[in-house]
């Protein structure tokens, strides 16, 4: 349903795609893009996929949001995992779509429960597996 303040729909398969991926770990991650009114599934990683094959996936000059699904080994050697939300707008995009993407995130954010840590990323090096590692400790 559309909200008031961005106008943007959210469909539904985006929530059941990102429970899949919160409680059953269906996915690695899952991209997301806005069509007309609404936010839809865009593309959708297989838990074997790598950090690698999701930033190769986002487009070079699209906006997109992301959720990846982050294991990583503690300092104490103890294996875990965040969740982390990921708004993609590279300097390359067009200024109505950065600005769209920009005010329909909080909303978009708010409807997939369990988002641990947020990324905004311009290009790639912000988003390097080192930041990431860094977020997630």
């Amino acid at each position: 349903m559309a909200n008031a303040a961005s106008g943007m729909a959210v469909h539904d398969d985006c929530k059941l795609k990102f429970q899949d991926l919160k409680a059953k770990r269906s996915y690695r991650f899952i991209t997301f893009k806005i069509e007309g009114q609404q936010v839809v599934v865009d593309r959708i990683g297989s838990p074997e996929e790598s950090y690698d094959d999701f930033t190769a996936s986002l487009p070079a000059d699209e906006c997109r949001y992301a959720v990846y699904d982050f294991d990583f080994t503690t300092d104490e050697n103890c294996q875990k995992s965040k969740i982390f939300f990921i708004a993609w707008a590279p300097d390359t995009s067009k200024i109505r779509s950065k600005m769209v993407y920009a005010s329909s995130k909080d909303r978009f954010k708010r409807e997939l429960d369990g988002i641990q840590v947020e990324v905004q990323a311009t290009d790639p090096s912000e988003m390097s597996l080192d930041i990431v590692k860094g977020r997630a400790l």
